[in-house]
């Protein structure tokens, strides 16, 4: 993110409200203050609207109920993007690094409004997430994993494909396919297309 912020030109930046606040958190923070970059602080219950059809709403962290157990992954942002209009309704859930207990704590919070077509899976597809009652909730038709190749967490485990495969839903993953574009149609249908074939 330093190397992001002295070499592009960046607006906005959205950060989750902290369960604590570290010295390279703090330095993050005052960079962009001096590169007049606006920084937006979220917690659960807001909404960032993109345009008139696209939002995101803002799932974690809980600002009065932070987890504490691995506090810096599992109060990552969850933010669920809508897409709504006409007949499109598409929907995409964006999980950061959190693991099973923050999963835990979406799935008691939000139920049947975790619904989403896209899931971009948690923890780089670590075993330490990707629930059954999370993911059946999700139900999504579509699992983007952000992964590095070969890395040394041996990320995803085989046990988080193996769960998803099983529920039919179609892999893709940055360490296998590079980088993954979804388009989706004014009809809603999604288009799914990557660097590596």
């Amino acid at each position: 993110m330093f190397f992001i912020i002295e070499n592009l030109k960046v607006e906005n930046i959205i950060v989750g409200y902290q369960y604590e606040e570290t010295k390279s958190f703090k330095d993050f923070i005052n960079l962009a203050k001096e590169k007049n970059i606006n920084i937006i602080v979220v917690k659960n219950g807001d909404r960032l609207q993109i345009d008139k059809y696209t939002y995101f709403d803002i799932l974690f962290p809980l600002k009065d109920d932070m987890i504490l157990e691995n506090a810096i992954n599992n109060n990552s942002i969850v933010a669920k993007l809508n897409f709504i209009e006409d007949d499109s309704n598409v929907s995409m859930l964006f999980t950061g690094d959190i693991e099973q207990i923050a999963e835990e704590n979406l799935v008691m919070l939000y139920e049947e409004s975790l619904k989403s077509d896209i899931l971009k899976v948690a923890h780089h597809g670590s075993n330490t997430s990707t629930i059954d009652e999370f993911v059946n909730l999700v139900n999504p038709k579509i699992a983007l994993i952000g992964v590095g190749k070969n890395n040394s967490f041996g990320h995803p485990s085989q046990e988080t494909i193996k769960k998803l495969e099983k529920k039919g839903i179609s892999i893709y993953r940055t360490d296998q396919d590079g980088e993954i574009n979804v388009i989706i149609d004014n009809k809603g249908k999604l288009n799914v297309t990557k660097f590596i074939d």
